[in-house]
């Protein structure tokens, strides 16, 4: 007897659907798995044999084929353990043909028929609801996720058993209880704020308007300034997560394993920060099950590189395309998968190899000729794609101790709001440009046009500072998100001369 399943399986951050065909026939005892399966999916036929025996049901000693449909994709996982139990039980008569019809179904079974929850969900619920599945059958710890789709019943189970029970008319399986409207407004509370940083007014407000424009920002100073510290409060002031950009990172995390087991939705923007050791396909993403790398996890929020010159020089390399296009094409002999990859970049490193140089009060070890090889670990085409370089000096002693009370987070989030909106409608029903940092070469003759002093200012700025084509633009932007902050319509000249003090390595080369 044959029976098909609907199922689904992850490629890349997107799960399409699978259709599980299981054939009971007579002959030797056999169990047969094919479809291009791999890995986890290989071993599920041991999983499934023994869970069945093990929660009470007849496996069949006969011949069995199972095909993976399309045969020529292939399939990772153990999601296509549950589907292949209940393909096994509707054709050895076990349970009703038509139980599982408009039904799609995922998830891992335990040799004791327990199951256990899989990666990805989140975009397989997207897929049933894409190809007009009525219902999704999950593990229990995956419920939450899943229930974030809406328009679509989830049901979740702990065991083979109630889920066979529920088919037969047997009680109801618990359904998701999501409030995505409290989801999206819910934020966690921040283990760090902007009120622990003293002083440092200059570097603050570059990472205000690193924020509210999504602009790089590198921070270079000598150890011990606050580099790390100011980095790591960045996140606390990017503005709460849209709708679509909580999918999207959710699907991330979910695909990459870090959900955490019950959490329904991303709901604050991540922070990443990778060791100097970090491979390339760990920064990337990569290898032989390909998985997002580091700037995908860190898609929607920010990747902190420290100690940026430590970092092998390949590695930094690679961080071109999704600084220039916002995600991560990789390219393998069978397949090519496409990972999102849209986040603020913040990066720290020191002056010089002993972190010294031009430090008053401590004296520099280092030669002209150790800073410049220590600098040019950092190319200047990645360095090109940072839009502001600030110099962080140490914080006096008197700030230490005392002074105001610091600016919270939530204050300067809420500047950085109002900002954003503003952004947001300037650049309404264009797609993929949702920032000042992600305007065009056409974009910025649109909404950046200055007036004839501010055009000589700027025209004196690049003859002394010697300013690429593309740091001639990254000026511009961040102009116009310093105008944003300011409520102003155009770019004037403070605004400009604002955005050329960011550009700490363009001054000091052009001094030299």
């Amino acid at each position: 007897m044959l029976a098909r399943i609907r199922s689904a399986a992850v490629l890349g951050i997107d799960a399409y659907p699978v259709d599980v065909e299981v054939d009971i026939s007579n002959g030797l005892p056999s169990f047969s798995t094919v479809g291009l399966p791999h890995g986890a999916v290989k071993e599920g036929r041991e999983r499934v044999s023994a869970a069945l025996a093990n929660a009470g049901f007849v496996f069949p000693l006969r011949r069995i084929t199972v095909n993976l449909a399309p045969a020529d994709i292939r399939k990772d996982g153990s999601a296509l353990d549950l589907p292949i139990a209940l393909g096994l039980l509707v054709a050895s008569g076990q349970l009703p043909e038509d139980a599982l019809r408009d039904t799609m179904v995922a998830g891992e079974i335990g040799l004791e028929g327990d199951l256990r929850p899989v990666r990805g969900i989140l975009s397989m619920a997207l897929a049933a609801r894409s190809i007009g599945s009525a219902r999704l059958l999950v593990p229990l710890p995956n419920l939450s996720e899943a229930g974030v789709v809406q328009g679509l019943e989830v049901r979740g189970a702990g065991t083979l058993a109630q889920v066979c029970a529920f088919l037969q008319g047997g009680p109801p399986l618990p359904s998701p209880l999501v409030d995505l409207k409290r989801l999206r407004h819910e934020r966690a509370v921040e283990a760090v704020d902007f009120a622990d940083v003293r002083g440092q007014a200059a570097a603050k407000r570059a990472l205000e308007v690193a924020a509210a424009g999504g602009h790089n920002i590198l921070l270079i100073g000598a150890p011990g300034a606050g580099k790390t510290m100011l980095a790591r409060r960045l996140p606390t002031i990017l503005p709460g997560l849209e709708l679509d950009e909580a999918l999207e990172t959710t699907r991330i995390h979910s695909v990459a394993g870090m959900l955490p087991a019950g959490q329904a939705l991303c709901v604050t923007r991540p922070f990443r920060a990778p060791h100097h050791t970090v491979s390339d396909a760990g920064l990337i993403g990569g290898g032989s099950s390909p998985r997002p790398g580091e700037v995908s996890l860190a898609h929607g929020g920010v990747l902190f590189l420290d100690e940026l010159p430590e970092f092998r020089r390949n590695v930094l390399e690679v961080l071109r395309q999704p600084l220039e296009d916002g995600l991560v094409t990789l390219s393998r002999a069978a397949l090519s998968l496409t990972y999102p990859a849209r986040f603020i970049l913040a990066a720290a490193m020191n002056p010089c190899p002993c972190g010294y140089h031009g430090d008053p009060t401590h004296p520099c070890r280092c030669g002209p000729l150790d800073v410049e090889r220590y600098r040019a670990r950092v190319s200047g085409p990645l360095l090109d794609r940072i839009d502001i370089h600030l110099e962080v000096p140490a914080v006096p002693y008197q700030d230490l101790v005392g002074g105001a009370a610091e600016e919270s987070s939530t204050t300067v989030r809420q500047r950085v709001q109002r900002a954003r909106l503003i952004q947001r409608e300037r650049f309404r029903g264009q797609r993929g440009v949702h920032t000042n940092a992600a305007m065009s070469t056409r974009d910025l003759r649109r909404w950046c046009a200055i007036s004839a002093p501010v055009e000589s200012l700027l025209r004196t700025a690049v003859a002394r500072l010697g300013l690429s084509a593309r740091a001639y633009h990254r000026v511009l932007k961040i102009a116009r998100t310093v105008a944003d902050l300011d409520g102003a319509a155009t770019i004037a000249s403070n605004h400009v001369s604002e955005a050329i003090q960011y550009r700490a390595l363009d001054r000091k080369e052009a001094a030299a």
